[in-house]
């Protein structure tokens, strides 16, 4: 049986990329108000006094706009995992942005925040599809890199 890494890696950039959508949907109020069980925020300003928790050290202007590049760099990373286009520059952006979310709920929220969310799994699938040497089932056409 020949090992292939075509449906796996398709999977996991979907699995990433609606990942990354859903929340901005919610922050927004696409998926139900705020208070609605299936809800995490339910509307931006809700999003905006968590974003400032986990980033005491910034003024709430500039956690503000924190959240505003958080927000957008989900949004472009999950539509361009999903249709595969720039997949490893977007797979490395989306390492970094979860990166620095799990370790500022690490710091700031408490130890476990990260681990009940996955953060860091989120964080490592990322970089993981950056590694990969050739996207099947994308825009982009890739060649075989080597990955040391």
């Amino acid at each position: 049986m020949k090992n292939s890494t075509h449906f796996p890696q398709l999977f996991l950039r979907l699995a990433l990329g609606i990942g990354f959508i859903l929340p901005v949907m919610d922050r927004f109020g696409w998926l139900g108000a705020p208070g609605n069980p299936t809800v995490g925020w339910g509307n931006w300003s809700i999003f905006l006094d968590y974003t400032n928790s986990l980033m005491p050290y910034l003024s709430r202007p500039l956690a503000n706009i924190m959240a505003i590049i958080a927000t957008a760099g989900e949004l472009i990373f999950g539509v361009l995992l999903i249709i595969g286009y720039k997949i490893r520059l977007a797979a490395i952006g989306s390492f970094l942005l979860t990166l620095m979310f799990a370790l500022s709920m690490l710091f700031f929220a408490n130890y476990r925040a990260p681990f009940n969310y996955s953060v860091f799994v989120v964080s490592a699938s990322s970089l993981l599809v950056a590694t990969i040497p050739n996207y099947k089932w994308a825009l982009e056409q890739t060649n075989d890199i080597k990955c040391y």
